[in-house]
């Protein structure tokens, strides 16, 4: 076993893996979300694409009024 600076290897890997299993957390937390990113973007286009109509209707329904009117 190597020692630098007085430190031991067994040392700097005790200080080390707390922080490597936080990264790891971190990581899996990441992935976890990434994986859901496909299905919720599905989702937010299937809204878009429902609320697409809905947002010309108002023009088209105007329309349909002042030509009804010149009737």
């Amino acid at each position: 076993v190597g020692k630098v600076d007085g430190i031991t290897q067994e040392a700097v890997q005790a200080a080390i893996n707390p922080r490597l299993d936080q990264v790891n957390t971190c990581l899996d937390h990441l992935e976890e979300r990434n994986d859901h990113l496909p299905g919720r973007l599905q989702d937010w286009q299937t809204h878009l694409e429902f609320q697409q109509p809905l947002r010309e209707a108002p023009s088209d329904w105007h329309s349909l009024q002042t030509t009804q009117y010149h009737m």
